[in-house]
């Protein structure tokens, strides 16, 4: 009857009912408990059912349901852009609404274009995109995601791109000569370069230097090229930081964020927009307008409950939390990586997501790793929640998981790989 996403409709096995959830734990039909190592896919950064989540969209209920955005305004819109951009300490001058990850990226690659459009420019037009990268599973998402499984079936469909391997250290000196070359062969054809900064997520949990980063962005700024950044995942503090860039000391033209603005209770997403973007759009001519929108962009709802969440991100001191999950993550795996040493490989660890990659002697890494599967069953019958990235087993539990559960989900690991055969 239902579709369910990511999931193959011939040999899935069946979903698992869930009727409630509470803190870092979800619950199914007959009472049993799962830790949710994953957040539920990365969203509940506050852990399920927040009762100031669930307090501040009870009130906005009371109010206002929704209104469009489009010739109307209200407060929890007007109130959480205020917060976001002062967050971004004035990088940023307004904020686009829209409903997920993919719509936000969206909305990022369409003003790209249309900034430059706006300007007279119309020759730039392509996007630099990096081989690790998942943005999305609108065209325009897949069109600068990475080539893999997920856009194969439309590939003749996606608009031309340029890509490059993912720069993770600061002296890959051959792939930045070549991203160098390029910029200076067609900077003059480029509208914008789009990352997940730090950490490509979807794309196998790939860290990046703070350095690569930092040099990456530089080398575009000097040739006038936008710099989009993709914080769906690594914003909101999965990274360590409130925004991802900042640990880079560099500042991207546009910047898109959704998942855990409002604690992953309702589907909201944002588009942050740099000062010399928003120029290009002030004017009085009809085709300088930007002509997008969604039925539900701003929900009052919706933006209420993001408000609540980043409140409780500063009352409940988030970033100290993550800081303190980033260490014993990293004990937990080395502690495991000494014992299965000749498993797994790469350990990394970063803010709130840590991962690690299955040695794999049998068969190919990526999303056809068969022991993916049998190993986010197994971790379900022993009550945790786990989704490998193929071949990349990764933890990324909500900020506030309780000590004894966090420990309680690596246990699960360690009896997981006693049993995984490379």
């Amino acid at each position: 009857m239902i579709w369910h996403p990511f999931t193959s409709q011939a040999s899935s096995d069946l979903p698992l009912r869930i009727v409630r959830a509470e803190r870092e734990f979800i619950y199914d039909e007959s009472g049993k408990a799962y830790i949710d190592a994953i957040a539920s896919w990365w969203t509940v950064i506050h852990g399920h059912n927040h009762p100031s989540i669930r307090q501040a969209i009870h009130d906005q209920l009371e109010k206002l349901d929704h209104v469009m955005l489009a010739g109307f305004t209200h407060a929890p819109a007007e109130q959480l852009a205020a917060n976001l951009l002062s967050r971004s300490e004035g990088n940023f001058s307004h904020v686009f609404y829209s409903d997920n990850g993919s719509t936000a990226v969206e909305v990022m690659l369409k003003l790209a274009r249309q900034y430059w459009v706006n300007r007279g420019e119309k020759q730039r037009r392509r996007f630099i995109r990096f081989d690790a990268a998942y943005h999305g599973d609108t065209f325009g998402a897949m069109s600068v995601a990475g080539p893999s499984l997920f856009t194969e079936p439309f590939s003749d469909l996606l608009f031309e791109t340029k890509t490059f391997a993912y720069l993770q250290r600061a002296n890959d000196e051959a792939l930045f000569s070549q991203l160098a070359a390029y910029l200076e062969e067609e900077g003059t054809s480029l509208a914008g370069i789009i990352l997940e900064p730090l950490v490509a997520a979807a794309g196998g949990m790939v860290f990046q230097q703070a350095q690569a980063l930092a040099r990456i962005v530089n080398m575009c700024r000097s040739r006038g090229i936008l710099v989009l950044f993709d914080e769906v995942f690594t914003g909101l503090g999965r990274t360590g930081s409130f925004f991802a860039y900042e640990q880079a000391g560099v500042v991207p033209d546009l910047l898109a964020l959704a998942k855990g603005l409002t604690g992953g209770v309702l589907p909201l997403a944002v588009t942050l927009v740099a000062p010399q973007v928003h120029a290009a759009f002030l004017s009085n001519r009809a085709e300088h307008t930007f002509y997008h929108g969604h039925t539900m962009t701003g929900n009052p709802v919706g933006c209420a409950a993001a408000l609540a969440s980043l409140r409780i991100f500063d009352e409940e001191k988030r970033l100290t939390q993550v800081q303190a999950l980033e260490s014993r993550m990293c004990e937990l795996w080395k502690s495991i990586a000494t014992r299965h040493a000749t498993k797994i490989e790469d350990v990394r660890c970063r803010g709130a997501v840590s991962a690690v990659n299955l040695v794999s002697r049998a068969e190919a890494s990526g999303y056809a790793f068969s022991w993916s599967k049998r190993l986010r069953a197994a971790a379900l019958e022993q009550g945790v929640v786990l989704r490998p990235l193929g071949n990349v087993l990764y933890v990324a539990p909500p900020y506030n998981i309780e000590a004894q559960n966090l420990d309680r989900v690596f246990e699960v690991i360690d009896s997981l790989l006693t049993n995984y055969e490379p």
